[in-house]
């Protein structure tokens, strides 16, 4: 799945939407990738001289992987419908992630009750993971949200 196709089930935009491509998309399971260009607004504060990508932006694009594999394969109205993070859990970050790397996420669902999500995310740079967490979620109208 190409950007194009991507913006059909998540609303992130520019400069927000931190999924480039999703390789491979299942029921349960998907992964994607992020390029880490060192264009992007964020290196010019964090931190000058030595880029770092943020962890919390690496979280966020674990967050919209998982999104998008369920509103995908889940939900009728995706234009009508968010899935928004309710939790984290365990978030570890093992390794700097700079310019020029490729961010590999796998996101897969661990557990599902209703509209209430459990999430296992892994960010991987090079098969050397970055970051790693467990994240819950609800599904909502956007009236709701």
């Amino acid at each position: 799945m190409k950007i194009e196709e991507i913006k059909n089930y998540i609303p992130h935009r520019y400069p927000f939407l931190l999924i480039d491509r999703v390789l491979e998309l299942e029921e349960k399971r998907i992964v994607t990738i992020k390029n880490v260009t060192v264009n992007e607004d964020y290196f010019n504060g964090h931190f000058p001289g030595a880029p770092i990508m943020p962890g919390v932006l690496q979280v966020e694009a674990m967050a919209q992987s998982g999104a998008l594999m369920i509103m995908k394969n889940q939900v009728d109205d995706p234009d009508n419908t968010l899935m928004v993070f309710t939790g984290i859990k365990n978030a570890k970050f093992r390794k700097s992630v700079v310019p020029g790397d490729q961010l590999r996420i796998e996101v897969k669902l661990e557990n599902q009750r209703r509209n209430f999500i459990t999430m296992i995310g892994t960010a991987s740079v090079d098969g050397k993971v970055v970051c790693e967490l467990e994240a819950s979620a609800a599904i909502v109208s956007k009236d709701n949200a």
